[in-house]
């Protein structure tokens, strides 16, 4: 049997959701290595990389509930924010970004809703 490649995932160690993603990643037996989000969020660059496997907006990768979102104002702000103030402001503070992010390289997850996560990662 092949070895599987190691997913890189950003996370919040003290985040539930985040933990919920490793346990379950491991119960798979995938190996993780793991980024704190907060210490050291993706940079712009591997953000725009990230962002565009995901084929998703970038608005998607906002945490929207989370505080630091709120106290900043953003629900209002970022409609006309352009693309590269916002993943400059996302990879300036990590606790914007909705987490976990999975990725291998060639996919990407964010957030760990069964639905969108377990078809990506959850071996037969």
């Amino acid at each position: 049997m092949p070895k599987a490649k190691v997913l890189k995932m950003y996370h919040l160690p003290t985040c539930s959701t985040c933990k919920s993603a490793i346990k379950a990643l491991k119960h798979q037996g995938y190996e993780l290595d793991l980024h704190d989000i907060k210490a050291i969020p993706p940079a712009a660059d591997e953000l725009i990389e990230l962002i565009a496997m995901s084929g998703l907006p970038i608005s998607k990768w906002f945490n929207v509930s989370g505080e630091v979102y709120r106290e900043m104002g953003l629900k209002d702000k970022l409609s006309a924010m352009t693309d590269e103030e916002k993943i400059k402001l996302l990879s300036s503070n990590g606790m914007l970004i909705k987490r976990p992010i999975v990725s291998d390289g060639s996919k990407v997850t964010i957030g760990f809703r069964e639905q969108d996560f377990g078809p990506v990662w959850y071996r037969s």
